[in-house]
């Protein structure tokens, strides 16, 4: 039950359909979509990407709003059974502004900055009927041998499951701008987080003849705040431009607000019904039987109360937004022709998470991003990018409802003047991850993900 317990709760953890890291979106502007690399950008997106930056951008006011929709499976597969699970997001939006004046300039981003989306397995996930199954054996088993060959057996048909989840971290930021020298400028600023997320779930072990052996529900909200502070600076000569932005660590302590949270098990069925077996059988007497099971009532009693605690009312739990440094080189080859190479490191293992699983962490999460855009005239401009994705994964990090795969995406698009005030941007990248293998108890498991982004927005200038 202890096992049963922890994968439904961190089913919370699996939702991201993004780029970035674990915790972190990095993708809010459908210039993001189109060429991946942003962090020498001048446009409107540097409110995210290079705040800094803004010091050579449009003098005045800048606006941009953009819509995304991701979709992604996250399925597993255990022998020659495919769990599949679906992952959604309605239209994700994000706004951004900013108003530059001489030397400095004020900006502020909105969106989605943490995960974002929804999660849903239909029949539950590999391991509820193998844990399930083997929960009810040693219950009947008790904290021995004894009772062994007197277990109920419940067959993969009988199991009742249907797991589902969400999780965002809505973000808003303010950010100021100063150029210091005509080559350099640097940049300030904070942004509030909010975390918002549920789980909702349910498993039944039922018995054709018995009924129900064992039964999960699980129906608690999580709410937290965190606020991130930042700091980024960029050097600018001729067609060279070299950015460095850093964001602290957020930590975020979210609150339950739990509705409903059962763990139960019949034990007329599974204690007391086979130990009047075994005191028919002579096995042993009836004040044996009666101390045993008054001692197995006890054990898992004290069990559940112990795994079902940090999802009661009011308890709170960690799901903090790691350090994140992000350096890049940009290169005007032409007027019309430029190149970005970036990078990305999130500290992750010094970042809080649910049953602090960043321990099981190899290393932080390394980000390798490469971009190119050519203007074809005054009117279009196409670009493409590419980014490398590497978690430092184990499997100890992984689990069965929550895990990640490392990437390869590939972005491309276009934006389009419509006259010298308005730009409309569309974009499109896929994420082509690497299957995980992890070797549990009963087999191999693989875990597999596939994700698709398309974007469009719009930027004004005035």
């Amino acid at each position: 039950m202890k096992k049963i317990l922890i994968l439904a709760v961190v089913l919370c953890s699996a939702l991201s359909v993004r780029a970035g890291g674990l915790m972190t979106n990095t993708n809010y502007h459908i210039a993001f979509d189109r060429m991946m690399a942003r962090g020498a950008t001048f446009d409107i997106d540097a409110a995210y990407s290079n705040p800094a930056g803004l010091a050579w951008g449009h003098e005045g006011w800048q606006l941009s709003l953009n819509f995304q929709k991701p979709w992604q499976n996250r399925d597993i597969k255990l022998g020659d059974i495919k769990y599949e699970g679906v992952a959604s997001a309605p239209i994700v939006p994000a706004l951004f502004a900013s108003y530059k004046h001489d030397r400095w300039a004020v900006s502020t981003m909105i969106g989605i900055v943490g995960s974002g989306g929804f999660v849903k397995y239909d029949n539950g996930v590999p391991m509820f009927n193998v844990l399930l199954g083997s929960t009810i054996t040693s219950l009947t088993q008790g904290l021995s041998d004894a009772t062994k060959g007197f277990a109920p057996v419940v067959t993969p048909d009988q199991y009742d499951s249907e797991m589902k989840g969400k999780q965002y971290i809505y973000g808003a930021q303010l950010n100021f701008t100063y150029k210091i020298l005509d080559c350099l400028a640097a940049a300030v600023g904070i942004r509030a987080n909010y975390y918002d997320g549920y789980y909702r779930g349910h498993v039944n072990a039922n018995h054709s003849t018995m009924g129900n052996l064992a039964s999960l529900s699980l129906d608690v909200d999580q709410k937290g705040w965190g606020f991130t502070p930042m700091v980024s600076v960029n050097y600018h000569q001729g067609p060279l431009t070299l950015t460095a932005r850093y964001e602290f660590r957020t930590k975020i302590s979210t609150k339950n607000e739990t509705n409903s949270l059962s763990a139960t098990l019949n034990s007329e069925q599974l204690i007391e019904a086979p130990l009047v077996k075994l005191v028919t059988a002579g096995a042993m007497t009836a004040e044996q039987a009666a101390a045993l099971g008054t001692q197995i009532k006890t054990t898992v009693e004290s069990g559940l109360a112990t795994y079902t605690a940090p999802y009661q009312d009011g308890v709170r739990t960690r799901y903090d937004m790691p350090a994140l440094l992000s350096l890049a080189v940009g290169y005007e080859f032409t007027p019309k022709l430029r190149a970005t190479l970036e990078y990305h490191f999130f500290d992750d293992k010094n970042a809080k998470m649910a049953n602090d699983r960043q321990n099981e962490l190899t290393h932080g999460t390394h980000e390798f991003l490469a971009g190119v855009e050519y203007d074809i005239n005054d009117k279009f401009t196409v670009s493409c990018g590419a980014q490398r994705t590497d978690y430092g994964l184990s499997d100890g990090y992984q689990q069965n409802t929550s895990f990640a795969c490392d990437s390869y995406s590939i972005g491309l698009g276009g934006a389009w003047n419509i006259n010298e005030k308005i730009r409309l941007n569309a974009g499109y990248f896929i994420s082509l991850y690497s299957d995980y293998d992890k070797q549990a108890a009963y087999g191999v498991e693989t875990y597999s993900r596939t994700n698709n982004v398309i974007g469009v927005g719009i930027d004004y200038k005035f």
